[in-house]
């Protein structure tokens, strides 16, 4: 055996580091640090999760292509990997990194507050279509994030004019659902997770969610194909990856560790209370979708105005 060979066998031999892109405390987060912990029991070594918060995703993820490609430093990417270059914000696309596997996929739900004046989703797009343009305001995460695009693209399925809903920038769905219930905005189209508390507290009321089935923590909402027959589905992918250039034998490593994690009960038991989604993909097919799912992002960006 040669002595890289062997050097190989040993991996890993040291703690790893695991990139954040999001703020401590968030859904991306809380999901990083639950595989991480499965992830130490399958590796036998500690993987520390670090926050790099910054640039709409940008400082994160610049970090993750940055990074030494020994697998030692690997990131959990999400879905602003397919916008952020379309937007102007970085040069850096999917092609950067080096795919590990996909563990996690959110779609957004139809969110409204309880006393809208629509009661089903046919009525507010009905409404959208007829009234002039900016009658509807949106939020959920800031100008050109996933529920932005994942929205705007939803409007386009039904043919609506991108950009007929006015997107008001917000720090992240928490604040959003503040300003629905205040009156300030008319829909969230985020996922309906972070719309849990609200809706428990009888405050607001999700029409429907861009899935292929219902959410099982969710079973009284439905899809928007049950309600409307549309087969539109983008949401938020959230995956491991590392920098371009890592050794396929790392890779291999990395990814049949991701598996027995992402299937063990410390990530899916969480997932499943906090009712997020769970999508696994391998490393050469999570690579494929982050290329189709750049397309799509390109496209509808482009269609918002916001292309750059």
């Amino acid at each position: 055996m040669t002595a890289s060979g062997s050097a190989l066998a040993d991996y890993p031999e040291r703690p790893l580091t695991l990139i954040v892109p999001w703020a401590a405390g968030g859904g991306t987060d809380a999901t990083a640090r639950t595989i991480a912990r499965a992830l130490e029991e399958e590796l036998g070594q500690n993987v520390n999760v670090v926050n790099r918060t910054g640039g709409s995703g940008v400082v994160g993820h610049t970090a993750m292509i940055n990074a030494e490609p020994d697998g030692y430093t690997i990131g959990l990417a999400t879905g602003e990997v397919n916008m952020m270059h379309w937007l102007g914000l970085t040069n850096l696309t999917y092609e950067d990194f080096t795919p590990i596997a996909q563990i996690n996929y959110d779609f957004p739900g139809i969110q409204v507050a309880a006393d809208s004046p629509y009661g089903t989703l046919e009525e507010l797009l009905d409404a959208i279509r007829s009234e002039p343009k900016g009658t509807f305001t949106a939020s959920g995460t800031g100008q050109g994030g996933v529920w932005h695009l994942a929205f705007a693209g939803f409007l386009m399925d039904q043919g609506i004019p991108a950009d007929k809903v006015i997107w008001i920038p917000s720090e992240g769905a928490a604040p959003a659902m503040t300003e629905l219930v205040s009156g300030g905005i008319d829909i969230v189209p985020s996922s309906v997770p972070e719309a849990r508390s609200m809706i428990e507290a009888g405050r607001v009321k999700s029409f429907a969610v861009m899935s292929p089935e219902r959410i099982p923590s969710f079973p009284d909402v439905p899809t928007t194909n049950e309600l409307i027959g549309s087969s539109y589905q983008v949401g938020e992918w959230r995956g491991i990856a590392g920098p371009k250039g890592m050794d396929p034998e790392v890779v291999a490593t990395l990814e049949s560790a991701l598996e027995a994690a992402y299937n063990s009960d410390t990530y899916q038991g969480f997932m499943s209370q906090q009712g997020f989604g769970t999508e696994w993909r391998n490393a050469e097919e999570f690579g494929q979708l982050m290329k189709e799912m750049d397309g799509v992002f390109g496209e509808i960006v482009e269609q918002v105005g916001l292309a750059n």
